[in-house]
């Protein structure tokens, strides 16, 4: 049997009912009305296979056994031309640039190898898992135009399918299983790869992607430093892991670097050293530095003098975990135009600061940060307030020992417009009063989470001074603020409503 010709089944699309049968530009569909990127882009690669089906379709007449086989076929639409190789490379990028979402570029590069050499131009930072991916040179191959690149999680090995995941605001790595057996550490040292290593990782990395702007490394050497200081002068900030004395020697050739996080012992995750020989080699090379972090870092009043001394332009210092000599919070008045300080996670400030004398100060300080500290040292925390007595901002969070008595060495901020409170919950309402009433510049207030500090005992004083302040945030007793959001309901109260399903 055989269908006659006015009779085919196929598809022809010159009979389709259209009222313009010019052939539409898939251009068209994107004047008028913006149309978003992603829905553009959509409608590029719907309109193109639509083309192709169109194309595919036949005029002529069948026999029977062709019809009937295609109408059976379980792919009866034929492989479609790919149209965008029309299309340059340049017109492309400019499509795929237009995407807001940068993850749809790891979708797009699934396409094609031109499709996925193309959208790796247009990915800047990536963090590296797989170590041989760098060394093989792929790396620098398939993403040319890095500016942004973590290397630390490839440079610990680890079992591919571990399902061990340790990750706090520093640090995010897989975990062996045996990571219970190991020293005191979650990341042992024979587990991380050796420097010779590392320095042929960089090399590459260095040498394939030289428009780097900020790089985060482990283990690294001085050759290592060296090498990438050679290479990438643009290189503005680093995050160095696991680096000892030693490697600093090579952090003297970035001229350019301006950002540093540095960190030498992480809590129960790894250990090395820095101490005032590293700090010395820090200051002396690299003397524009603007922001500095230390983190776990040993050493004295000497490395944090030569800090000052030499980085002249630093405006932001973060010191965390510090393991440091007694005496260092003198060296800080050598920091002549800091801006912001900030201290996290110290289990002391300083047990012996040394004499009101000897002290200094930090004139052009403006803000400080205490985050996660004890300070139940007094002599620690007066020190401190007294060389940033020139400060307008003073946030506190979460913060062990400080009470009343400790708080009262703040009487010393003569210049104080902004106190931020949060999680000091041994403060009370009369030694906040007695502080803040103090200040006369003061003009925004934040207390969050302090639940010594009572609503019914806030004084008329208090009160005034609320009315004036341009910024207020008063959430200080959860206790009092859940009791004033349940007032009413019955909820809570003996016999009252239940929220419990029958």
């Amino acid at each position: 049997m055989s269908y006659s010709p006015d009779k085919s089944p196929v598809f022809d699309p010159s009979k389709a009912v259209v009222k313009n049968k010019r052939r539409g530009s898939w251009s068209d569909h994107f004047s008028g009305d913006r149309v978003e990127p992603n829905e553009a882009l959509k409608h590029f690669m719907l309109k193109m296979r639509l083309q192709s089906i169109s194309n595919s379709g036949s005029t002529t007449p069948h026999s029977g056994s062709e019809a009937e086989s295609d109408s059976f076929s379980p792919n009866p639409v034929p492989d479609s031309p790919d149209y965008s190789s029309s299309l340059s490379d340049e017109l492309l990028l400019r499509v795929f640039s237009t995407i807001p979402d940068a993850k749809q570029h790891i979708s797009n590069s699934l396409v094609c190898k031109r499709w996925s050499l193309l959208c790796g131009k247009l990915i800047q930072s990536i963090r590296l898992l797989e170590w041989e991916f760098l060394e093989s040179g792929r790396l620098s191959f398939r993403f040319p135009n890095l500016i942004d690149i973590n290397i630390v999680p490839a440079s610990i090995n680890f079992e591919r399918n571990s399902s061990i995941l340790l990750s706090n605001k520093l640090f995010e790595v897989h975990l062996n299983p045996d990571v219970l057996e190991s020293d005191g550490f979650f990341v042992r040292k024979d587990e991380i790869l050796d420097s010779k290593t590392i320095v042929r990782g960089v090399r590459v990395l260095a040498e394939g992607c030289r428009n780097l702007r900020k790089i985060a490394l482990m283990n690294v050497s001085e050759e290592g430093l060296s090498f990438l200081a050679d290479e990438c002068e643009l290189l503005q900030e680093m995050e160095l892991h696991y680096c000892g004395d030693m490697a600093l020697r090579g952090i003297s050739k970035f001229r350019n670097l301006q950002i540093l996080k540095l960190i030498g012992r992480l809590n129960g995750v790894y250990d090395s050293v820095v101490s005032d020989i590293g700090m010395t080699m820090l200051a002396q090379g690299c003397r524009r530095l603007v922001k500095l972090e230390l983190v776990g870092c040993e050493g004295s009043y000497d490395g944090i003098k030569a800090i000052g001394m030499c980085c002249q332009m630093l405006e932001e210092l973060t010191i965390c975990s510090h393991r440091m000599e007694v005496g260092w919070l003198s060296g800080l008045s050598y920091c002549g135009n800091l801006k912001t300080l900030r201290i996290e996670s110290c289990k002391c400030i300083d047990e012996n600061p040394g004499p009101d004398e000897y002290l200094g100060s930090c004139t052009m300080l403006e803000e400080l940060h205490l985050r996660r500290c004890q300070m139940r040292g007094k002599e620690g925390v007066r020190a401190l307030f007294l060389i940033c007595r020139s400060i307008r901002k003073l946030v506190v969070e979460d913060c062990w020992g400080l009470d009343n008595s400790m708080f009262a060495a703040a009487t010393v901020f003569r210049s104080i417009r902004s106190l931020s409170l949060e999680g000091c919950s041994l403060l009370t309402t009369d030694g906040l009063e007695s502080i803040v009433l103090f200040w006369k510049d003061l003009d925004r207030l934040k207390v969050i989470s302090c639940n010594n500090i009572k609503d019914s005992e806030i004084t008329p004083e208090l009160s005034t001074l609320f009315s004036v302040l341009k910024e207020l945030k008063w959430r200080p007793d959860s206790k009092s603020l859940l009791s004033a959001s349940l007032e009413g309901t019955g909820i809570g109260q003996k016999g009252g409503r239940s929220l419990r399903r029958k």
